[in-house]
């Protein structure tokens, strides 16, 4: 494994993501960790106006790796985004912060300083990912098996969804995960299927044979390390490869952020409401067990 995990490291971009004051600084995985992962269609440097992130998460895992919570923050909470460069700061969504950073690295860093100033929490590693690379990846484990709950057609492609259990490539799962219009809880619908892929593409891992086609998994490497760019926070990436392993996969959790939709001025936006500050303090002082029995509503089992 360790073998894999280096060959895995050589594969994967190294950037600083994160802002100084964004930054856990630790040299250890023993303690409670939060990590930041910051999705785009759009890989890091490249050109157009939209630089805006799709998908943005906080992974806490308590000490003692055998839980994680996966914390969706919708990409229309209403935030303070500090000032850097060409933007002199102020109230804008969050996924405006990647944008206002630039895009790429300098996107990433404004985003965990926004989100650092908001929750009070500082991480101990971060991740751009590529999901329009994870096609490849997805492809190459031979599909995912993803349960739709609600129908919805493709505003992007004009697919169907229909509801059940069903066998989806990378195009597919990637377009499907991507809906939020026509779906009764709208963009939280978004998120907690971005969490069952996360979850799917890993189930799907474990039941591939990859140690056993080794062609295959060095394909799978490739495609992985390709639609990463990491800031590990000096911590070796195969040690952190071989401490999330441990993680079980029935042990995942998705977390919706306490939050309520709101139009202010013809503009629509999402407000945090108390039970989010709630989960902040809980997973800022090791109570993240407790809060998410405490508020199942806002928790889904992957």
């Amino acid at each position: 494994m360790k073998l894999l995990a280096a060959r895995y490291d050589r594969s994967v971009a190294r950037e600083e993501l994160l802002d100084p004051a964004a930054r856990q600084r630790r040299s250890d995985l023993s303690k409670d960790l939060n990590y930041l992962l910051v999705g785009s269609d759009q890989r890091p440097g490249a050109s157009g106006d939209d630089q805006r992130s799709d998908t943005i998460l906080i992974v806490h895992v308590p000490a003692g790796m055998r839980q994680a919570y996966l914390i969706s923050v919708p990409r229309d909470l209403l935030v303070t985004i500090p000032a850097t460069g060409g933007w002199g700061g102020g109230r804008d969504k969050i996924n405006a912060a990647y944008e206002h950073g630039g895009g790429g690295e300098g996107g990433a860093r404004l985003l965990s300083a926004t989100l650092s100033r908001l929750t009070g929490l500082r991480f101990d590693g971060a991740a751009l990912v590529d999901f329009a690379g994870f096609r490849t990846v997805i492809d190459l484990l031979g599909g995912v098996r993803m349960c739709v709950d609600t129908p919805v057609r493709s505003i992007h492609t004009g697919a169907s969804f229909q509801p059940g259990c069903q066998q989806m490539d990378g195009a597919q799962a990637l377009d499907y995960v991507r809906q939020r219009y026509g779906l009764p809880g709208g963009d939280y619908d978004r998120q907690r299927h971005q969490q069952q892929l996360l979850r799917a593409m890993l189930d799907r891992a474990g039941q591939t044979n990859l140690r056993g086609d080794p062609v295959k998994l060095d394909r799978v490497i490739r495609a992985a390390g390709a639609s990463l760019t990491v800031d590990t926070n000096g911590v070796p990436l195969d040690d952190l490869v071989l401490a999330l392993r441990a993680l079980p996969a029935e042990s995942l959790r998705g977390v919706q952020l306490p939050s309520y939709p709101q139009t202010i001025d013809g503009v629509s936006y999402v407000l945090l409401d108390g039970a989010g500050d709630g989960l902040f303090a809980a997973v800022r002082d090791g109570r993240a067990t407790q809060w998410a029995a405490a508020n199942p509503r806002w928790i889904t089992r992957l």
